[in-house]
């Protein structure tokens, strides 16, 4: 690791997180005006519908899709330094730029209604599987040994054909997981830049060296964006930058066989989405069961939980963002003890 850092290639290391940051700080006041002026406001969901109206009425109006500027500074920065000859680069690249457009139609859809129904599920779960079977496939015939994922105080596992399957699950459980968490100002942008640091070090310390300008490439275009994000939040960046962040981080774990360590250090993502599916399915059974649906949590994905139960917007951000930092350190360490060299 040494090494690698006294190598000419740490001024890739500074350019990949100087050039979204700064591009952030430069581009955003400008982006906020220019979607200001096209009235792209974020539609807010009724109350009557489930959703905290009254809480959140302020955010009527605020401009969304900044995802444009935190992914296409992403996808500017990659091109610029990182090897394009690598596969993983390649698939990173893909995944990132299309659910980036998936996300960028979910948000125009939206926009154009004035609704918060964008286009519909199918459609984005279609989108989201071909580009993580085209990445899996090519991933698997490409560089074989990515089949091999790290399972803590196993080893190494060949999941040989299992591997695409598998693959897919990470991929698209990843981006729809990030975009539950986008609801509250910085929420997402925070907990990203948490875990792109820690699958930073990871990578090194896998001597994976050709994804490291890509996850510091998040990690400083999270914290511009996070920037005019956090509370009260200027722009959102919408399901243009959610799910493209979640597929980018999903990508990330399958070319690093991370995916396991990727459930720990993006364990708020995965509460966030389980509390949805926990939510939805409860409700399902109870309505078949007892003739009316019945809820488990005050209302999910769970931040808006804990915001029902009385916290503050700000509290419920921050203290995810401690309990992110906590689960990225124990999932760095398991992965030190594990397999650290």
């Amino acid at each position: 690791m040494l090494q690698f850092y006294q190598s000419s290639e740490s001024l890739l290391l500074i350019l990949a997180l100087t050039i979204p940051f700064v591009g952030s700080l430069i581009i955003g006041p400008k982006l906020i005006a220019v979607l200001r002026a096209m009235k792209a406001g974020q539609p807010i969901r009724e109350a009557r519908k489930g959703v905290l109206a009254p809480e959140h009425s302020s955010k009527v109006g605020t401009p969304t899709m900044g995802g444009l500027m935190l992914i296409g500074l992403v996808l500017l920065t990659t091109l610029l330094v990182c090897d394009l000859s690598s596969p993983r680069v390649q698939c990173c690249l893909i995944v990132t730029a299309i659910t980036a457009f998936l996300g960028f139609l979910d948000d125009y859809a939206k926009i154009t209604k004035k609704s918060t129904d964008g286009v519909s599920g199918w459609f984005k779960i279609a989108l989201q599987f071909i580009a993580a079977l085209a990445c899996s496939v090519y991933l698997y015939f490409a560089c074989p040994q990515i089949a091999e994922v790290l399972v803590p105080f196993y080893g190494k596992l060949d999941l040989g054909w299992f591997f695409i399957p598998f693959a897919l699950v990470v991929i698209i459980g990843a981006s729809n997981a990030v975009n539950l968490t986008d609801g509250l100002d910085g929420l997402a942008g925070g907990c990203m830049i948490i875990s792109s640091i820690a699958f930073t070090l990871l990578l090194l310390c896998g001597c994976i060296y050709e994804l490291v300008p890509f996850t510091l490439a998040i990690t400083a275009a999270c914290a511009g964006f996070l920037w005019f994000n956090c509370n009260p939040a200027r722009v959102f960046m919408g399901d243009t930058g959610s799910l493209a962040l979640g597929g980018a981080l999903g990508t990330i774990a399958v070319c690093s066989g991370l995916e396991l360590i990727l459930v720990i250090i993006g364990g708020v993502f995965v509460a966030e989405a389980l509390s949805v599916m926990i939510q939805v399915g409860w409700f399902k059974f109870t309505r078949i069961k007892y003739g009316e649906g019945r809820r488990i949590f005050r209302m999910a994905p769970i931040h808006h939980h804990f915001e029902k139960g009385g916290l503050s917007e700000t509290q419920v951000c921050i203290r995810f963002w401690i309990v992110a930092g906590i689960l990225a350190f124990v999932g760095c360490g398991l992965y030190f003890s594990c397999f650290g060299q």
